[in-house]
């Protein structure tokens, strides 16, 4: 009742109807998202791209991918770049941040977020979605390193769990693809969910 209220007052402070397409929820597909930025201080943080894909069932929809490189207001400096490899020169030539983020809404729909720390990702993401169409990000949202976090512990292995990125990856027997890439990640975050439905836990996923 309470998330159908938020919904709601949500929906109210869209400033475009087109936006309405962000809450006819989509139970058959997620979007696997991640963002790669300037900073990890929110507060900060300046988007540098952005990775998307879809998921239907067991099927990773690598056809309906999505990737914009945005400019920033500053450049990336050398510590960012050595991170994620975006240069000067690359994000020079991206488009802005407010296009990227509305032709990402347009991909997403009303279809849920999955990711790795999506919390991160979404705050990030808010930072431009809420002046842009009046509220946050209302799909479902679902974290994969608290999926597999659940997993562990359904294994009674205790609360002491690695969530790190490669550790998840090893342990789900899960090829790693060139990292702090914000397509490779997205997918990546999208085999991971996959891996966990095969595994059945006791409760379903989403």
């Amino acid at each position: 009742m309470f998330k159908a209220l938020q919904q709601q007052w949500a929906k109210r402070k869209l400033r475009d109807p087109r936006w309405e397409i962000l809450f006819q929820a989509d139970d058959e597909e997620w979007v696997s998202v991640d963002c790669e930025t300037t900073s990890l201080n929110i507060a900060e943080a300046e988007i540098l791209s952005i990775g998307a894909v879809k998921v239907r069932g067991n099927r990773i929809l690598s056809s309906e991918s999505f990737y914009r490189v945005v400019k920033p207001s500053i450049n990336p400096d050398a510590a960012s770049v050595s991170i994620h490899g975006l240069r000067p020169l690359d994000v020079s030539q991206g488009i802005s941040c407010e296009q990227a983020v509305s032709e990402l809404l347009e991909f997403i729909g009303g279809r849920g977020l999955l990711g790795y720390y999506l919390e991160y990702d979404v705050a990030i993401l808010n930072k431009t979605v809420k002046p842009l169409i009046g509220c946050k990000l209302p799909q479902r949202q679902l974290e994969i390193s608290a999926l597999y976090y659940d997993w562990k512990i359904q294994q009674n292995v205790g609360a002491n769990i690695d969530l790190r990125l490669q550790t998840i990856l090893d342990e789900l027997h899960i090829p790693t693809l060139a990292r702090h890439d914000a397509l490779n990640d997205a997918i990546t975050a999208a085999m991971i969910y996959q891996a966990m439905q095969v595994r059945k836990p006791k409760r379903p996923f989403g």
